[in-house]
């Protein structure tokens, strides 16, 4: 059929399309306690690890020399188990269970935990703990929080449940009944506690892990140590090859006794690298105690593996290896690198001389 001219429509009678709404591919940021609410069991007992680390000892002060994450099948009831001595599960020590329920726990969920720790001490497996911690996302519930706050009401709850025919019981025999009676009986209740989230979050902030964990800001960067006027032994082979770069461009200018930072021609430049080497090593420092051991590593070995072919391409001199790898190293994206929102293009040039340092990369061929 052919449209009439009456039936047309002009381009010009169009409406204008209307602008579409820009797409984000970033969402609002994720609070930590919405993250942990979706954990899996064996994250949750992770990052309890992690927070008991940084708690470093227990409420009376006395220091935890080890922490273990002890969770799994057949784990005793323990999860995570914090040592105040070399003798382990034999001597002092605190544990902490851990309990990824959607809801609060309520007290047939410590019952049965107190029971099973109760039961394992009478069997000899290890020593009563001197705290026991029940670590859950949602807490205690109010009625489980009122015992633990009155521990003579806590132990007679629990003792009233001790009882043949009571559904704590079920699977034990009267005399095993009875041993878990005496043992409860003579036992300080207030040992058994429960902790809120927001606590733990609050000391699980200032560990190393909490940034990588929740994706929250890294601590604001130190200022970085000016370069000593002596050359320290942690400089000595980055300097080396600093040198031979400037003995290949300047053969009759530079010897074993020249003071490169006071060359008129290569004290400027050497004086620059030191201060980019040192900038390099505060990051590392600044690294070690705000994100997991081998973080900074890890960037040295991104770094390295995109300048490598630069290193390794043909070059007139060593100066302009060097300035060549230098340069792509400040122009490269570091990607989603978790140091990569406090690290400097500074940073990336030390990291090529902490490179060298390290002999992986030289500046002079042969």
């Amino acid at each position: 059929m052919t449209v009439g001219a009456s039936d047309a429509t002009a381009l010009s009678d169009l409406s204008e399309p209307s602008v579409p709404v820009p797409v984000t591919l970033t969402g609002p940021p994720v609070p930590p306690q919405w993250r942990i609410y979706n954990y899996e069991p064996d994250e949750w007992e992770k990052f309890i690890r992690e927070w008991v680390t940084e708690l470093k000892e227990d409420d009376k002060g006395t220091a935890y020399v080890q922490v273990k994450q002890l969770g799994g099948s057949g784990d005793g009831g323990i999860d995570v188990a914090a040592f105040k001595s070399a003798r382990q599960l034999e001597g002092p020590w605190d544990c902490f269970q851990a309990k990824h329920y959607a809801k609060p726990l309520n007290f047939s969920d410590a019952a049965k935990e107190i029971l099973k720790v109760l039961w394992h001490v009478e069997l000899g497996d290890y020593v009563l703990p001197d705290r026991y911690l029940f670590v859950a996302p949602q807490g205690a519930g109010t009625t489980l929080n009122r015992l633990l706050s009155t521990p003579s009401k806590m132990q007679a709850r629990f003792l009233e449940n001790l009882e043949a025919g009571k559904a704590l019981v079920k699977d034990l025999s009267s005399d095993n009944i009875d041993a878990m009676r005496a043992r409860a009986a003579g036992v300080d209740f207030s040992m058994f506690q429960a902790t809120q989230l927001h606590e733990m979050l609050d000391v699980h902030s200032r560990t190393r892990h909490h940034a990588v964990r929740f994706g929250t800001p890294l601590p604001q960067r130190s200022v970085p140590s000016e370069p000593p006027e002596v050359i320290a032994e942690i400089e000595t082979k980055y300097v080396a090859a600093l040198r031979q770069v400037y003995v290949e461009k300047d053969p009759d200018g530079i010897t074993d006794a020249t003071v490169l930072s006071e060359h008129p021609d290569h004290g400027s430049h050497f004086r620059r690298q030191r201060v980019s080497f040192y900038k390099a090593e505060s990051l590392r420092m600044d690294a070690r105690d705000a994100v997991p051991d081998g973080t900074f590593e890890s960037l040295q070995d991104d770094v390295y593996d995109c300048v490598i072919d630069v290193v390794e391409a043909n070059h007139p001199s060593g100066m302009d290896r060097l300035t060549s790898v230098l340069r792509h190293a400040t122009a490269v994206n570091l990607g989603q690198h978790a140091l990569v929102s406090i690290t400097k293009p500074d940073d990336v040039k030390g990291i090529c001389h902490q490179l060298a340092n390290e002999s992986r990369i030289s500046w002079v061929k042969g």
